[in-house]
């Protein structure tokens, strides 16, 4: 019920030119080359936002199953980021499909020949609950044509049959047809509402990138119509440069693109000739693209407005997680620069221009609307998570927050001291957003915290405490050397981000005999090292010293949380971990072991265990 309040109120302050909360008015339809709701020309800007309904990016250090479902909060802060953009659209990745080795804990959609997960679909209720509220449709492809969540393969290997046996096998096309037949009957456990009889569905989509015969798209979009008369069918056919059956095939109603240039011109001229192509015909959008710099975001957008295009969705947003910070994905084909978007855009995106390149977004998405920008609006309280220790302090951040303040008292009602302001929820990947290095050992705390934007701050969020001070801690993520006492042989790495479980900051030895040294204020009593190894195992080697200069060796407990490479060449997390028995220990070593990369230490000092 809090959720629903919160939403109710944000919504309140958002610009009258959105959808009001309370669902849709019209069904979007196609009337000639163009989208329409009611007699009004429907077109967008907005994004991909693909783990909307089911996230993979779960990857905190210590976690083995990188998949789970969204909750009410990070599907809210999803489409509510599009709205505060001016996004009227989302379109989500494809229902996952259960792969032969998987592990029984990912919550897969499609388990079988028509058996279907049902916490997995609640998720999915909960995206076109939210999606109705906010004003963001959205558009579902059905299948994938790749290994990433189980997909074409997927459903021809439940009957023993090859990936092309897909497209033509007519009991894998009934298979495939009961999914369907599922989708569109289901009715929503939120809203009561049949999925075929929801407005906050845009369309269908065949699937997503399919290398599919003509054949095959015509029979599914026949099966989509005879099911669901609401609803209009995009071509997932994967292609920069349309192809004529699809302009041809009366069963289609939308078509689309998708484009990752090299040279960003060819883009651009693809575009405005497959605009030209369906002019007259069928609707047509850019349904993917990305991984090219900001003026060529810019160059693209303008051709979509000027010529008619009906809209465009860039790769990719994500969203905050429900345990603090965002959920974040490195591309493949990002070249180890590109990274999921994060409205409103951080320090920690200047690589890739963020917060540059979500402005763009934002006023090409009123732009293509003939609307005028409206003023940002303050953000709502975040909510601050429970807290164990000053040097773990996490909230679910607010909509449109760019940067937080966190505030300390000695009571409940104050007074309160701000003990930190630019907070950025953005700044380390699955890591606790606030160390309170300047609390007093053996002191008790209450905390709270406010979001800010450039429309001001909001109230504080509710309050947690009290929390007692049992020690202070060292946290080094790595973003430099600036906290390490000593350093010989040491090289940053920020490649390979996401094999590192998105760590974007870590540190390796470089030649053989790579050292660290760090030293605490008051005596060490806990230590943590984060580390990954590409290849064996073979972690650092630790000792303790009272002076810096005789150290002796530690023999730290290790424990792994590898569950194989998967698709994205995982490498493989230990954490060490180590307890200061006795002495005035001020002085912590590593000696790098080859292919160690050290991804975080924490060195807790000070107070009694």
């Amino acid at each position: 019920m809090r959720t629903l309040i919160w939403v109710a109120a944000l919504l309140s302050l958002c610009e009258g030119t959105y959808q009001t909360a309370g669902g849709f008015e019209h069904f979007v339809t196609r009337r000639g080359d163009k989208l329409m709701e009611g007699q009004n020309e429907y077109r967008f800007i907005s994004f991909n936002i693909p783990n909307l309904h089911y996230v993979e990016d779960n990857l905190p250090f210590e976690e083995m199953n990188p998949w789970r479902l969204p909750n009410e909060f990070e599907i809210t802060d999803a489409l509510l980021a599009v709205r505060q953009m001016g996004g009227r659209v989302a379109r989500t990745y494809t229902l996952s499909v259960r792969k032969a080795d998987d592990d029984p804990a990912i919550p897969r959609h499609v388990l079988g020949p028509g058996r279907f997960n049902e916490q997995a679909f609640r998720a999915l209720d909960k995206v076109l609950e939210v999606a109705n509220k906010t004003g963001v449709r959205v558009i579902i492809p059905f299948v994938d044509n790749w290994v990433w969540w189980g997909g074409i393969q997927e459903y021809a290997g439940f009957r023993n049959k090859s990936k092309e046996e897909f497209w033509t096998d007519p009991q894998v096309i009934a298979d495939f047809k009961q999914t369907i037949a599922y989708v569109l009957n289901r009715t929503n456990t939120c809203t009561g509402v049949k999925y075929k009889n929801d407005k906050a569905v845009l369309a269908w989509e065949t699937g997503n990138e399919l290398q599919c015969p003509p054949r095959w798209t015509h029979q599914i979009a026949a099966y989509i119509k005879q099911l669901d008369g609401n609803h209009l069918v995009v071509d997932g056919f994967f292609t920069s440069v349309l192809r004529g059956d699809s302009l041809d095939d009366p069963l289609v109603d939308i078509v689309t693109t998708h484009h990752y240039p090299r040279d960003p011109q060819v883009m651009i001229e693809q575009v405005a000739t497959n605009r030209a192509r369906s002019k007259g015909r069928k609707p047509y959008f850019v349904g993917e693209f990305g991984f090219v710099e900001t003026d060529a975001v810019r160059k693209l957008l303008d051709v979509v407005i000027d010529e008619g295009v009906a809209g465009a969705l860039i790769w990719s947003l994500r969203f905050r997680n429900r345990d603090g910070g965002f959920y974040w994905h490195s591309e493949p084909f990002g070249g180890d620069k590109y990274k999921a978007y994060h409205w409103p855009g951080f320090a920690s995106g200047d690589a890739y221009d963020e917060r540059n390149l979500l402005a763009l977004m934002r006023r090409k998405a009123h732009q293509i609307q003939g609307l005028a920008v409206p003023e940002l609006v303050v953000p709502q309280p975040p909510r601050l998570l429970p807290i164990d220790d000053v040097a773990a302090i996490s909230w679910q951040g607010s909509a449109g927050a760019a940067s937080y303040i966190v505030e300390r008292a000695t009571s409940a009602n104050g007074p309160w001291k701000v003990v930190a302001r630019d907070v950025s929820d953005a700044a380390v990947p699955y890591r606790p957003l606030f160390n309170d290095t300047e609390a007093e050992i053996g002191r008790q705390y209450f905390y709270r915290v406010k979001a800010r934007n450039g429309a001001g701050a909001s109230a504080a969020s509710n309050t947690v405490g009290p929390v007692t001070v049992r020690h202070l801690t060292l946290v080094d993520e790595m973003t430099d050397l600036s906290l390490m006492e000593e350093c010989d042989g040491v090289v940053r790495k920020t490649d390979e981000t996401r094999k590192a479980k998105e760590d974007m900051d870590r540190v390796t030895g470089g030649d053989k005999g790579a050292s660290i040294v760090y030293r605490t204020p008051q005596p060490v009593r806990a230590c943590k090292i984060y580390a990954f190894f590409s290849k064996r195992v073979n972690g650092p080697v630790v000792s303790l010293s009272s002076d810096g200069r005789d150290f002796t060796p530690a023999f730290p407990l290790r424990r792994n949380f590898s569950s194989g490479e998967g698709a994205y060449g995982y490498f493989k997390p230990s954490l060490y971990e180590i307890k200061a028995r006795s002495g005035d220990i001020r002085f912590v070593k590593f000696l790098f072991g080859g292919g160690t990369q050290i991804s975080r230490v924490e060195i807790a000092y000070g107070g009694a265990e």
